[in-house]
């Protein structure tokens, strides 16, 4: 296959796996998270408002998990550009939505909140451009039918993780503009 390639990252089952062990804990996070919605009273924030947000941080572990699967199945013995860029992005993301979040008990007097959004919105938006610039590379003539298949689906599964981040930011923008 033609193209950037980068070395193989250390140990891909293992992070695989640690991929694995926080999505299953993301995953009994939400299920309490949505349990306790239904039997409590009053919530701080509205229903559907704690809903959406525990669902798309949900999201973005199930496609990171969907990433790290996919590279152990398909046996990928090398990354391609912008693979790397792409989980780059992704992490950067993710730790502002743990940043914002964070802000959520202080949302009347928290700036760092909105911040926080606008960095994940211009986040994905590169995501975006390395995603097609990947696709373009990806489709290039000269590389292998199957590799393509591997790595568009690897593409699409890291940018659309970075959507849900965006997805996560545009809650809790209507939160504070509901609350703030």
């Amino acid at each position: 296959m033609r193209g950037p390639h980068v070395r193989r990252p250390a140990a891909p089952r293992e992070l695989a796996s640690q991929i694995r062990d926080a999505e299953h804990a993301g995953d009994e996070v939400t299920r309490t998270t949505i349990r306790r919605l239904h039997e409590t009273w009053i919530t701080p924030l509205d229903r559907a408002d704690i809903h959406t947000l525990i669902s798309r941080m949900d999201d973005v572990l199930d496609l990171s998990h969907a990433v790290a699967k996919r590279i152990v199945l398909f046996d990928i013995d090398e990354s391609r550009s912008p693979a790397p860029e792409l989980a780059k992005i992704l992490l950067a993301c993710t730790e502002r939505v743990a940043a914002a979040v964070e802000e959520l008990p202080s949302i009347q007097r928290s700036t760092t909140l909105l911040d926080q959004c606008k960095a994940i919105d211009l986040l994905e938006s590169e995501a975006d451009e390395h995603y097609r610039q990947g696709l373009a590379a990806l489709y290039r003539p000269g590389n292998e039918p199957l590799d393509v298949l591997k790595w568009r689906d690897i593409f699409d599964a890291l940018e659309t993780a970075t959507d849900r981040c965006a997805d996560v930011a545009n809650a809790l923008e209507s939160i504070v503009l509901e609350y703030g």
